[in-house]
C-alpha cells in the first residue's frame, strides 16, 4: 500500500529512532557499515550538563535526554537520505517533538487494560519488523547498541507510544467499518500496485574503507579481484553459494544468512548491482559486479512479477490508515484540552516561545 500519512505520534520516535539507524548504517547494496560505539550524543550531553526537567505538569515530566533521543532519530532519518536539518527549522522541529512526548503521557495517564493489551499487540508487530529490516538479530543488537538502547528500552518505548495512539482512537471514538474500507480499496487502485521484486543472495568484496569511505588502495583492490574471481570460479563448480558467501562475503548485514537479501524493487539498490539482479533467471549466478562498494555475486532466488495486491491482504492496514486520517481531523483539539487540563508548562525558554508561536500560528481545527 503506497498512501501514506502522518502518524499522530511522529511515526512512533523509537522506530524512527531505529529505522533511520537502518538506512543510515545499510548501504544500498546491504552493507552494514555500522561503527560499533556505546555513547549516543544525548548521553554524552547529559553527562556533561545535567539532565534537566523542560517541561512538567500533572503527572507530566519530560527531561531534556528524552527529547535528545527523539532529535537525534529525526537527524540520523535525515543524514541516511544525505539530508541535513537547517538550523532555522531545528528548534521548531524540537518543539513539536516535546509537545508529542508531552502528549504521550497525558494519554497514558487514561489508558485502560484493553488500550494496554492493544499497545502491547502493535509493539510486538513494530519489533518484528525493526528485526526483519535489520536481516538478523546481530545486527538489530548493534543497531540498539550504537544508539545507546537496550531491547526492553526500545520495547518500552514503542509499547508506550502504541499504548497512547490506543488511548486516542478510543477517546475520540473512531471507528472504520468494512465498506469503507473497501470502498478506500476500489477508489485508489494505484495505492495497492505491487511492483516488480527479486530476491537474492550476494557475496561482496569491499574495495573501499567502511570508516572513511574512501576507496582502498590499488594493490588492494586487484587482490579482492582476484579473490572475487576465484570465489566465482567455486560458485560455479558446484560449490555451495550460501556456504562460500558466509565464508567470504563482507556484507556483516547479509553474510549470517548465507549471503541473502530481502526482496527489493527498483531503485533500491545501486543501479550496477539492480539492472545485473532483474536481467537474470531464476537459479542463475551473475558474473562479477562492481559497484562503487565493492566485488559482488549475485544469485537470483526467484522474482515475483508486478501485480495488484489482494484486499484481504491489505484490509487490516487501510483501516489503520483510515483511522489516522480520521483521528488526526480530531486530536488537536482533544490533545490541546489535556494539556490545558494538566497545567503543562514548557520550562525552557527558548522552547516555551517556539510552542507559543506555533500555536498562535496554527490553522484552524477541522471541524
Amino acid at each position: 500500500m503506497k498512501t501514506k500519512t502522518k502518524l499522530i505520534f511522529s511515526a512512533v520516535f523509537a522506530v524512527a529512532l531505529m529505522a533511520s539507524r537502518a538506512n543510515a548504517d545499510t548501504d544500498p547494496a546491504g552493507t552494514n557499515i555500522l561503527a560499533d560505539t556505546n555513547a549516543t550524543p544525548s548521553a554524552t550531553m547529559a553527562s556533561l550538563f545535567g539532565d534537566p526537567v523542560i517541561a512538567k505538569g500533572k503527572g507530566v515530566e519530560v527531561k531534556q535526554s528524552a527529547l535528545d533521543e527523539v532529535v537525534l532519530g529525526i537527524k540520523s532519518a535525515a543524514a541516511a537520505h544525505n539530508e541535513q536539518i537547517p538550523p532555522q527549522q531545528l528548534l521548531g522541529i524540537e518543539s513539536q517533538m516535546l509537545n508529542r512526548l508531552i502528549q504521550i503521557q497525558l494519554l497514558l495517564q487514561n489508558a485502560t487494560d484493553a488500550d494496554r493489551v492493544v499497545g502491547e499487540a502493535k509493539a510486538e508487530d513494530q519489533l518484528t519488523n525493526l528485526l526483519a529490516r535489520a536481516g538478523s538479530e546481530e545486527a538489530f543488537d548493534r543497531q540498539l547498541k550504537a544508539v545507546g538502547m537496550t531491547p526492553q528500552e526500545l520495547r518500552t518505548k514503542i509499547t508506550q507510544e502504541a499504548t497512547a495512539t490506543a488511548v486516542l482512537t478510543r477517546e475520540l471514538g473512531v471507528t472504520v467499518t468494512d465498506e469503507d474500507a473497501t470502498n478506500f480499496y476500489a477508489s485508489h487502485p494505484s495505492d495497492f500496485e505491487q511492483p516488480e521484486t527479486v530476491h537474492v543472495r550476494h557475496i561482496l568484496l569491499l574495495t573501499m574503507d567502511t570508516a572513511t569511505r574512501q576507496p582502498l588502495p590499488a594493490d588492494q583492490v586487484e587482490a579482492k579481484r582476484q579473490q572475487i574471481e576465484d570465489i566465482l570460479k567455486r560458485v560455479k563448480a558446484g560449490e555451495d553459494f550460501a556456504t562460500l558467501a558466509e565464508q567470504y562475503s563482507e556484507d556483516p548485514g547479509s553474510k549470517v544468512k548465507g549471503g541473502e537479501l530481502p526482496p527489493f524493487s527498483h531503485g533500491e539498490m545501486v543501479p550496477q548491482f539492480e539492472a545485473a539482479a532483474f536481467s537474470m533467471q531464476t537459479n542463475t549466478v551473475s558474473d562479477v559486479v562492481t559497484t562503487d562498494y565493492g566485488f559482488h555475486i549475485i544469485k537470483l532466488l526467484d522474482k515475483t512479477p508486478a501485480q495488484k495486491i489482494d484486499y484481504a491482504k491489505v484490509a487490516d492496514k487501510i483501516k489503520e490508515f483510515l483511522v489516522q486520517q480520521k483521528t488526526q481531523k480530531l486530536a488537536p483539539a482533544y490533545l490541546a484540552g489535556l494539556t490545558k487540563a494538566a497545567d503543562v508548562e514548557i520550562l525552557d525558554p527558548d522552547l516555551k516561545a517556539a510552542a507559543e508561536a506555533a500555536a498562535t500560528n496554527a490553522p484552524a481545527a477541522t471541524p
